[in-house]
């Protein structure tokens, strides 16, 4: 007999095979829930789609059928696009595993590649950025896709990532795919559907209940009249009453804070209350849990200290500033229900799937450049809708914390009653266009003015603003701005007629995945340095500084560090050096001083100063550190390849990626190139008067083993032997 499933399924146009049929029946699917009943009720949809539904109402379960649809109906690929390369690994992970018939892969990293292996897979999901970056190297497979996946495609409304999204959906759309947007906060979404000319679906499920309320002096208020619900003032804060009764029914809480500091000091505040409450067993698991945390690095950092003695009491905060390994592992600590509470800035609102009963935003002001203002309504609903999850929970609760009960009407107002507010267009920021139209001209995708202009009306922004005269004011200088700086060229005998290439240059520059104004900048800052080396006042000048805020000054550096006292005083001082390299010609689009304290850190680091001591010194996290270490090697790598173009030395950036890959200065090159040998085995080598390969012959195995150890040492010698 069939199941429920497998009778809705079996009356669609297209039947799913049973092989399908019995994997949804294995994930405990056993009826299409409400709103997947709308989208499913005249057939498995092959036209575009827009599905606006709540967090947890069964979107990703849509989103697999219309892929299995693709794969097997139409002989087609289907690409799973995310934000977030966490949401992305996730999404992959469950698919592969919910569905091992098919062919699965991932790519959400290098992004000079055009991945041609991607070819042999029938379901790909990768980041939004490296699908654009895969786009540009005109990847062969893309033409194969039938259906294609924007999960959150509410992130139009991003300031740093709209634009690459829009863009992307814009030209996706004429080639004849089927697009699928998903999202829990999109207020416009018959608006946003007539742009993507997609059947939207609206739905209100939510196969957890979810309570919203507010939290004030141990109550939880769910409406404005209410006298509150007393949660037990047991304890001299309401958070503490809130723990203390999810931990009596084994439930999890997720605290949301505006900064990181503010994490980091109310999970401190926490640990102890949450870590007398362990059980025994879950203490012994912890223990193990927090040395990993602890030994992410070679030498443990303050912060990944600090973390580890939290884990082992059951709570951890989660922010940007961790390293990636260590978000992983608090992350399945939670899903084990091991840590009971994390304390989190947004890094956690979106996409990932965490068992948290119950959301507290603690904070609901964030401090701009300029002034304190509320959370967007989008931003607050998105993450009291990580409340309640599915797999974990039969309702869930999500609360926002205020100050006193004339907040109420407010708060209600803005978050607890409100719907989602409309998304808009962020592309008419001019900045994140450049590198948008050379992408179109240097794949001979788009050619002339007329082209694009026509083009970006098709947008979403066209779509809602039609604003004609500034599209082709903003398109016009763009152009002529990369015609200025040798990147793209003129094709043509009139101005009507007028066609544009990519240069060689050009090209490469958007295969690159770089800013057109960072590349205009370190082509012309290398000129400089050129005039400064040949200078009589090159020896004043630290050569790694120079290469390092060449690196440093980019957009794709920012955020830069906030400057030092020892940034300050010599800053100056390289400006009387060479003030044509350090004055670039980028009015208002610089800080030169925040860049500087960048290369300064990244200075520090090929120097072999110790991660704590530069996290220290510059108040940065590890997280900061590393995700700086990589855009630099980036961004040398990038420049020893646009050097290739232009047939210039490129050993200094090569080496220099070295250099900041190890964190070792610049007499240590030859040992790290064996695997095993890092900055602090190199260095322990070298004080030994081992300084390269051929020493380590020279030296032999016993005494290499003296000073690395046995097994290490023996691993590293039968790499020269």
């Amino acid at each position: 007999m069939k199941s429920d499933l497998m009778k809705s399924i079996s009356e669609l146009n297209k039947e799913l095979p049973a092989h399908v049929i019995e994997s949804l029946a294995a994930q405990g699917f056993n009826e299409l829930n409400p709103l997947q009943e709308l989208v499913f009720k005249n057939g498995i949809p092959e036209q575009n789609i827009l599905v606006s539904a709540p967090t947890a109402s069964g979107k990703t379960l849509v989103a697999e059928i219309l892929c299995i649809n693709s794969i097997i109906n139409r002989y087609k690929k289907a690409v799973y696009i995310a934000p977030l390369k966490a949401l992305v690994m996730e999404k992959y992970n469950d698919f592969k595993a919910n569905y091992p018939y098919f062919t699965s892969a991932v790519s959400i990293g290098d992004l000079d590649a055009n991945d041609s292996w991607l070819s042999n897979f029938d379901m790909i999901f990768v980041s939004t950025e490296k699908f654009d970056s895969l786009i540009r190297h005109n990847a062969d497979w893309i033409e194969k896709i039938g259906c294609i996946v924007f999960d959150e495609i509410h992130m139009l409304d991003d300031l740093s990532r709209g634009a690459t999204l829009e863009l992307l959906i814009t030209k996706l759309k004429a080639n004849g795919m089927q697009i699928a947007g998903l999202s829990a906060t999109i207020g416009n979404a018959k608006e946003l559907g007539a742009w993507l000319n997609a059947d939207v679906i609206e739905s209100d499920y939510r196969p957890t209940k979810l309570q919203k309320g507010a939290l004030l002096d141990s109550k939880i208020y769910f409406s404005t009249d209410s006298n509150g619900k007393a949660i037990g003032a047991r304890h001299s804060d309401s958070v503490l009453d809130l723990i203390d009764d999810h931990m009596q029914g084994s439930q999890q809480v997720l605290i949301f804070y505006s900064t990181k500091r503010n994490t980091e000091n109310e999970a401190v505040k926490l640990a102890n209350f949450v870590g007398r409450k362990l059980k025994p067993h879950e203490k012994a698991k912890l223990k193990e849990i927090s040395e990993k945390v602890l030994n992410v690095l070679e030498i443990p950092t303050e912060q990944c200290s600090k973390l580890s003695r939290l884990v082992g009491n059951g709570v951890a905060f989660h922010h940007s500033g961790l390293l990636p390994h260590q978000r992983a592992l608090v992350e399945n600590a939670f899903r084990e229900n091991l840590i009971k509470v994390i304390c989190s800035t947004t890094t956690l609102g979106m996409g990932v799937n965490l068992p948290a009963h119950t959301v507290l935003i603690k904070n609901i002001y964030r401090f701009n450049a300029y002034a304190s203002e509320m959370l967007d309504t989008n931003e607050v609903l998105q993450l009291l809708g990580r409340a309640g999850r599915p797999k974990y929970d039969t309702e869930g609760l999500g609360l926002v914390a205020i100050n006193a009960k004339k907040d109420l009407k407010k708060v209600f107002e803005k978050y607890i009653t409100a719907s989602p507010s409309a998304i808009d267009s962020k592309l008419a920021i001019a900045p994140l266009l450049r590198a948008h139209i050379l992408s179109f001209i240097s794949q001979d995708y788009l050619n002339t003015q007329p082209e694009i202009e026509k083009f970006i009306a098709g947008t979403f922004y066209g779509f809602q603003y039609s604003d004609k005269d500034r599209i082709k004011q903003v398109i016009s200088s763009i152009i002529t701005e990369l015609h200025e700086w040798g990147f793209i060229e003129e094709r043509g005998s009139s101005t009507s007629n007028e066609r544009f290439i990519a240069t060689r240059l050009g090209k490469r520059i958007s295969e690159l995945y770089i800013d057109p104004l960072s590349a205009k900048w370190i082509l012309d800052a290398v000129k400089d340095i050129d005039s400064i080396n040949a200078g009589e006042s090159s020896a004043e000048i630290n050569q790694d500084l120079m290469l390092l805020y060449l690196l440093s000054n980019t957009q794709e550096l920012r955020p830069y560090n906030r400057p030092i006292e020892e940034s300050n005083f010599f800053f100056p001082m390289y400006m009387n050096i060479g003030s044509a390299f350090y004055e670039s010609n980028r009015t208002g689009e610089m800080t030169s001083v925040n860049a500087f304290t960048t290369s300064m850190m990244l200075g520090d680091w090929i120097m072999e100063v110790k991660e704590n001591e530069i996290i220290e010194k510059y108040g940065i996290t590890p997280g900061f550190l590393y995700s700086k270490l990589s855009n630099a090697d980036w961004i040398a790598y990038a420049i020893a390849e646009m050097f290739k173009i232009l047939r210039r030395p490129q050993n200094k950036f090569l080496n220099l990626r070295i250099r900041l890959k190890y964190g070792i200065k610049y007499e240590l090159l030859d040992l790290v190139r064996l695997k095993g040998i890092g900055r602090v085995r190199a260095r322990m080598l070298y004080r030994e008067g081992i300084r390269t390969v051929n020493d380590l012959k020279a030296a032999g195995q016993e005494r290499v083993q003296a000073i690395l150890g046995k097994e290490v040492g023996t691993a590293i010698m039968s790499q020269i032997q």
